[in-house]
């Protein structure tokens, strides 16, 4: 008789006071690859962790495997959020540390990572190769890992996972931060390591999956149900559209024509050129797109705008009206402006609540640090109901499932009614009918005078206010031009 290579009954996952899993049967067969879909803070990820041997649980949950096989007898699971650590184990780093480049010297390169993990999997460097060339991983082996984008961090988990090749491999949100080629390439190296005997657990709402998956799921109410196929996971319902609330109806007050202005912009590393003469003007009330695919430099150059880059003193920018280095404070810049970023969001403090998370934005902190006036009391009150965050309010922002951490980090992103709304993958971690209420909201602050810096991948995936498109291709741009309609 074949055994299942996962055999799971009657397990059960507590949380403080919260049965995430109860009971939950679920047997898993040779040759079988599972997507597990369906709503946001079901208890996805805390099976995957359950399985991986991550979290303590009761019940029965049984790994068999292969003696036969040439791949590691191991489970896998690669998590949605990558946490590195520097040179002594610590993981705690700050947003802005990821540019200076005096500070960035306390954390490995890609390759020492590699190479680290090479050793501790008995593993030979020259078979990783090959998905260097198909990730486009040649040209960051000398990169400290705190300047990699989120992109890039993922690609640089995903590497590692297909490298190994274990017996069980998890992953949990595969996609995020993915460029269109980078998804086509993993979903190839997916159907490779399944032809190779590896069974495989996705964890996605993602609309296109490698072929060679063959059984879908979702959790609801604590177990594990299987259904027909994607378009059977269950939905997030549509969210009942609310009017903005009254302070975001109102035109920012803007205190410029000229909201960006870069002119034959560099930044470079050493011999490593990150931008190569970027020229750029974004005026007041434009729309723009930025795209390009991953490590292409656009975090960097959202970095110059933000305050965060201490090489915006030696390039030609203006922000605001005023010249870069012309004695203004990172404050001052950031007043003008609210963002959202995968990178902010990592080094976040997840310990504050989630009123908190929200309200730091008043303040432009990664925590709430000074008391609130009436004003911003009732403003905070009024962003809260409309991203429906009242119940969640007290809450650990930690705590809530990731999609709704990103709505709070939104919530905090336009909650002064900045002038320019920066807006960096900012729909990572939200399900379909999120994103599509998100955008929504983006289409309608956009009408009060709002200049906005989009950052997104796809065209299905975007507001419908866009009006102009920057790519950037290593490191330089590529194109600018209107944008004339979606597909």
């Amino acid at each position: 008789m074949i055994e299942p290579v996962v055999h799971i009954a009657n397990l059960t996952v507590q949380h403080q006071y919260h049965m995430v899993l109860q009971d939950l049967n679920w047997q898993i067969e040779p040759g079988q690859h599972w997507l597990i879909g369906g709503r946001s803070g079901t208890g996805k990820t805390t099976l995957a962790q359950a399985i991986a041997g991550h979290i303590p649980y009761s019940g029965l949950l049984k790994i068999n495997f292969n003696s036969n096989s040439p791949l590691p007898a191991e489970v896998l699971y690669v998590s949605n959020w990558y946490q590195f650590t520097n040179l002594e184990g610590d993981k705690n780093f700050y947003y802005q540390q990821r540019y200076n480049k005096h500070q960035t010297n306390d954390t490995l390169t890609v390759q020492a990572e590699f190479l680290h993990f090479a050793k501790e999997k008995h593993l030979q460097f020259e078979e990783v190769k090959p998905y260097f060339q198909t990730f486009g991983f040649e040209d960051v082996q000398n990169t400290q890992l705190i300047e990699l984008s989120s992109g890039e961090h993922k690609k640089l988990q995903l590497i590692k996972a297909l490298w190994l090749k274990p017996q069980v491999l998890i992953i949990d949100q595969p996609y995020t931060g993915l460029d269109r080629q980078s998804r086509q390439e993993l979903n190839q190296a997916f159907d490779d390591l399944a032809h190779a005997g590896v069974t495989l657990i996705l964890i996605s709402n993602d609309q296109t999956v490698p072929t060679c998956i063959n059984h879908f799921a979702e959790i609801q109410e604590g177990q594990l149900h299987e259904v027909s196929s994607q378009a059977a996971f269950s939905r997030e319902k549509e969210r009942a559209r609310k009017p903005l609330p009254h302070f975001l109806q109102k035109s920012p007050r803007i205190t410029s024509q000229t909201m960006v202005k870069m002119s034959n912009v560099d930044v470079r590393y050493g011999e490593k050129e990150v931008l190569k003469t970027i020229s750029w003007e974004v005026k007041a009330g434009e729309k723009w797109l930025l795209q390009g695919h991953n490590g292409s430099g656009k975090s960097t150059l959202l970095s110059l705008i933000n305050g965060d880059h201490p090489q915006a003193y030696a390039n030609d920018i203006v922000l605001f009206g005023r010249q870069r280095g012309s004695g203004e404070s990172i404050w001052d810049i950031k007043a003008h402006l609210g963002i959202i970023s995968p990178e902010m969001h990592w080094y976040f403090d997840q310990s504050a609540k989630v009123w908190q998370s929200v309200a730091s934005g008043f303040f432009d902190s990664v925590g709430l640090f000074r008391n609130l006036s009436f004003e911003n009391q009732q403003f905070l009150d009024q962003v809260l109901d409309f991203f429906d965050l009242k119940e969640d309010k007290n809450k650990l922002l930690n705590t809530l499932p990731l999609g709704k951490q990103r709505l709070a980090l939104l919530a905090r992103t336009v909650i002064k009614n900045p002038e320019l709304l920066i807006l960096d993958e900012p729909c990572q971690g939200l399900d379909f009918e999120q994103t599509q209420h998100f955008n929504a909201v983006v289409d309608e602050l956009c009408t009060y005078g709002k200049t906005l810096i989009y950052v997104g991948h796809f065209e299905t995936q975007l507001p419908t206010c866009l009006e102009k498109k920057i790519i950037l291709e290593k490191g330089m741009v590529k194109t600018i031009e209107d944008i004339l309609q979606y597909a």
